[in-house]
């Protein structure tokens, strides 16, 4: 480790805001303690040649136990209960009181709800099995769900191929979905309107997925939602009435802590020695394993046609021997890694730099 950003080839961080960061010149890659990226310019550094890691699911356990709770808080009167308690602490009678008061907070058991779960990913998936273990009737909407969270599943989660046909008569939702142009304010009137009366709204996600005047206005206020749970203490989530406000603590554990370091710093150690790129948000996965040639370069560039025709060309004339070679892409950006039995001439990679929409060439080994 080094003592500035200026001496160092790369940063871990967790929910520094960069946008607007004067980013120094050599650092090559950034890794994100967490899922979430909102707080990262990536298409920007993208075009800089800077890899953004970031740690999905490291987190995901800790987020899935808090939403369980707040399915439970959100039903069962607990807080309320204990805060009238509390506010009775010096009444001689209170053990007597107390049975006469819990009849104000008598909720209803998770067990045979209907629950519906929106997004299917690394937290979504551990909510819907959960909730599947829980008793209730689970039903779950992800149109981009992978392989990987497919076979994870529990047989019992019902997949429906439409938001409303996901939102329609569920006793709660809770949404599991990241921060983009299609999710941005997905869930609004049209969708709460299909809840059953008296629902529950849950988001652990980002504050922006919800519509917040639909869900303040419309439907806390005037009933048709009975509670509302959220991560995010926005100016007007914190003037709703029934709702129970975290401080962005959903990954609030040390364990969860831990396990994003440990992701983070694994995926910038194997960038930085060997090349190798998996959870990027920028970049393309790619992986070559251990880098044991005599060089090893990788080129971070547009996804623009002859790009690989043009880096062989170079090659061909430095009568480099390549032993292998690699190309992905993701989007407008791409990435292509080579092994090489002898170093190449400085000239070489020169040349290579020179390449339009080449954004950076880095010699690993």
């Amino acid at each position: 480790f080094v003592s500035t950003a200026e001496e160092a080839d790369a940063i871990l961080m967790r929910s520094t805001d960069l946008h607007g960061y004067g980013l120094p010149e050599g650092i090559r890659a950034i890794a994100r303690c967490g899922a979430g990226v909102n707080n990262i310019p990536v298409e920007e550094y993208a075009k800089k040649g800077v890899v953004v890691f970031n740690s999905p699911g490291a987190n995901s356990n800790a987020v899935k136990e808090i939403v369980i709770a707040m399915l439970i808080l959100s039903s069962r009167g607990v807080v309320q209960s204990m805060d009238w308690v509390r506010a009775h602490a010096d009444d001689p009678n209170i053990l007597v009181n107390a049975e006469k008061a819990k009849k104000a907070f008598v909720g209803h058991e998770l067990k045979g709800k209907r629950i519906g779960v929106v997004g299917l990913g690394n937290v979504g998936s551990k909510v819907a099995n959960a909730c599947v273990d829980l008793g209730m009737d689970v039903y779950g909407y992800d149109p981009f769900i992978s392989v990987e969270h497919a076979w994870v599943l529990s047989r019992d989660v019902q997949r429906v191929g439409t938001l409303e046909d996901l939102c329609r008569n569920c006793d709660y939702l809770t949404l599991h979905v990241p921060s983009k142009s299609d999710t941005i304010g997905m869930i609004g009137s049209d969708q709460l309107g299909l809840l059953k009366p008296g629902a529950v709204l849950i988001n652990y996600a980002r504050e922006t997925i919800i519509d917040e005047d639909a869900v303040d206005a419309a439907f806390l206020r005037a009933g048709k939602l009975s509670w509302f749970s959220c991560d995010f203490a926005t100016p007007k989530t914190v003037k709703m009435p029934n709702t129970f406000i975290t401080t962005h603590s959903g990954a609030g554990t040390g364990e969860a802590e831990a396990n994003c370091a440990d992701m983070a710093i694994s995926e910038l150690k194997d960038y930085l020695e060997n090349g190798n790129i998996v959870h990027s948000v920028n970049y393309p996965a790619c992986n070559m394993g251990k880098a044991r040639a005599a060089s090893r370069v990788a080129c971070l560039h547009a996804n623009v046609p002859n790009m690989i025709g043009q880096i062989t060309a170079i090659l061909a004339k430095d009568n480099a021997n390549v032993q292998r070679m690699t190309n992905e892409s993701a989007g407008e950006n791409a990435y292509t890694m080579f092994d090489t039995d002898e170093h190449l001439d400085s000239s070489t990679i020169e040349a290579l730099k020179q390449i339009p929409s080449m954004y950076r060439v880095r010699v690993i080994k």
